[in-house]
């Protein structure tokens, strides 16, 4: 099992100019303790639409690499989206999922990944070119360079351990994340 923040922290190590969209909770927490980018599009209570998001976010932006990073509560909410992405099908689209099979924000009731559901298969059956599940650090560096280079859409289910861990908050002010994103990207 990985620790979630060292996940997160190796796959943006390097990012240059990644567009990054979390989604609701711990991910946004793991992403802002990474740093504070102008680049990261963070989601306050918008559950199960990172993925829609960052498919808008690239088929608008298809010249720049986007990177979703959500939790297993979120993907399994808005699993209509790996079939639209599939789709689509967003060369430049990579959807990196930390499960720690636990509903996190509401108490860490098992979600459906802790029962055996396949969020890598249901990717694969979505008709997403590359898909990998991750367990161990030695294998980021090359989900990394996907990121950054494969042809996408690509799916990344990173098994983490569960684990309650300090947030870190960045802005939550919808308004000002919109308008630094937008910048930014100018």
């Amino acid at each position: 099992m990985l620790d979630r923040r060292e996940f997160v922290a190796e796959l943006l190590k390097d990012r240059g100019d990644l567009l990054v969209v979390t989604g609701l909770g711990a991910p946004t927490y793991d992403v802002a303790a990474v740093s504070e980018h102008s680049l990261n599009f963070y989601l306050w209570g918008a559950m199960g639409s990172a993925a829609m998001i960052g498919l808008g976010l690239a088929l608008a932006q298809p010249t720049r690499r986007v990177v979703v990073i959500t939790g297993d509560g979120e993907m399994l909410m808005g699993l209509g989206a790996l079939a639209t992405i599939g789709v689509k099908q967003p060369a430049n689209l990579a959807i990196a999922v930390i499960d720690n099979r636990h509903y996190g924000e509401t108490g860490m009731q098992a979600s459906h990944t802790d029962a055996g559901i396949d969020l890598t298969a249901i990717a694969k059956a979505c008709k997403f070119p590359s898909t990998h599940a991750v367990s161990a650090l030695g294998e980021i560096a090359d989900v990394r360079r996907l990121i950054h280079a494969g042809a996408g859409p690509i799916f990344i289910q990173a098994h983490v351990k569960a684990e309650d861990l300090p947030r870190v908050l960045p802005t939550r002010d919808g308004q000002e994340i919109k308008f630094r994103f937008m910048a930014a990207l100018k």
